[in-house]
């Protein structure tokens, strides 16, 4: 594509210092950036953005800069930016250019975003995973795999068999550093809706009446878009609280595999919205709920579901547990819970059992014997209780076996 610069006399003296080696203007180079960025955004039409539209955004913001006395071009937190947006648009004394105001900032504020970090992130390998993540490294190489090839995976089990964290670290290995501001985390419940999810009217903050607003997925979604060389990761804890066919609506179809980057118009602002090849989304379902009803076929069509189990004799784990204060007292517990967990699943089911991670966390490092005593008393023993409320001689008699692990006495 061809650019007649005559349109851009900035990019002109911007690319005369830069062949004649004289000092760049940083503030010229950073409007020229933004300029380039600008040149290549599609509007709802389908069209570029033409020239004279580019130039009224440039002069708009310039213009704010002087106004306000703010800086704009250089300025990289998006919040910032915002409330510039809002002083800008709350005082009815600023006339100037205030029609194209508003666009101008949102049109800045998503530059922001596209741009990669200029913080460098540390970096995550499959070592660095292996070495936190308490399942080995065939099973890393299978749930890799899946979530590349589905791009849409739900992580099923028991609690605390990690879930979450394993989704965290799945999204750091994929991306191969820790970089949070491409992962989105959410929690799904019986009350969430397509409108706290894709979009929808919600009332204003500062003034009576509704607004249009863009729900987390959204935002999220455009965001990865417009970054298409780099993943994002779209995190769902417990995604089977919520009704997910009413949540999604007419993205059911937009999440598939093959569907991705096809647009469909939004409910309520008519908007064309796609899903980015680059985005994965990953859930998260918990198993032993008995009020969460089962998720329907053409919503698990779309997912891939991948059963993460407890950990109790993996090698990295026992490692773990060996390397903790009172491992002695810590493995006589965790023997009993794996005898516990074989009960479990012949009576209620794989998706009962007790998972590891009640035995991780900072506490273990501090005192580990306190804290073992309050994991099994005040969280796994009540457990118990709830698993077996119709035979209470049950529960007590593993919860006595599991009192005497840690007591030392005869079992």
């Amino acid at each position: 594509m061809l650019t007649n610069l005559n349109n851009y006399p900035d990019f002109i003296v911007y690319l005369d210092q830069h062949i004649n080696g004289e000092p760049i203007d940083e503030k010229l180079h950073l409007i020229n950036e933004f300029k380039v960025w600008l040149s290549q955004q599609v509007q709802q039409n389908g069209e570029l953005l033409n020239d004279k539209t580019i130039s009224q955004k440039i002069s708009s913001l310039k213009s704010i800069e002087v106004t306000f006395t703010v800086i704009i071009f250089g300025e990289t937190d998006t919040e910032a930016l915002k409330n510039i947006k809002e002083t800008v648009l709350n005082d009815e004394t600023y006339d100037r250019y205030k029609g194209v105001s508003g666009s101008s900032i949102d049109y800045y504020i998503r530059y922001v975003e596209s741009r990669p970090s200029a913080r460098e992130n540390e970096s995550y390998s499959r070592e660095d995973f292996l070495s936190e993540v308490y399942i080995d490294e065939y099973a890393l190489g299978k749930l890799q795999s899946v979530l590349q090839n589905k791009k849409n995976l739900i992580l099923k089990g028991a609690p605390g068999v990690g879930k979450t964290f394993i989704a965290d670290r799945l999204a750091y290995l994929m991306m191969e550093e820790k970089d949070d501001s491409r992962i989105q985390m959410i929690q799904f419940h019986q009350s969430y809706s397509y409108e706290d999810f894709i979009e929808g009217y919600r009332p204003k903050v500062d003034s009576d009446g509704f607004e249009l607003k863009q729900g987390p997925f959204v935002k999220f979604a455009r965001k990865a878009s417009r970054d298409p060389e780099r993943d994002y990761f779209f995190i769902i804890d417990e995604i089977n609280r919520g009704n997910m066919s009413k949540i999604l609506g007419e993205l059911m179809m937009l999440i598939e595999t093959d569907k991705r980057g096809k647009s469909v118009n939004l409910l309520y602002s008519n908007e064309k919205f796609s899903v980015p090849a680059n985005l994965y989304i990953i859930g998260m379902m918990n198993t032993a709920d008995r009020s969460l009803a089962l998720l329907d076929y053409a919503l698990r069509r779309r997912f891939s579901f991948y059963d993460i189990a407890p950990a109790f004799e993996n090698s990295t784990f026992t490692e773990y547990i060996n390397n903790i204060g009172s491992p002695i007292k810590m493995i006589k517990v965790i023997e009993i819970i794996i005898s516990l967990n074989k009960t479990i699943i012949a009576e209620l089911g794989k998706g009962f059992q007790i998972g590891h991670s009640y035995f991780v966390g900072d506490a273990f490092s501090i005192d580990a014997e306190s804290r073992l005593i309050e994991v099994v008393e005040y969280e796994i023993i009540p457990q118990l209780y709830e698993y077996w409320f119709d035979d209470e001689d049950k529960a007590e008699s593993w919860a006595n076996k599991l009192r005497n692990a840690y007591d030392g006495k005869k079992l």
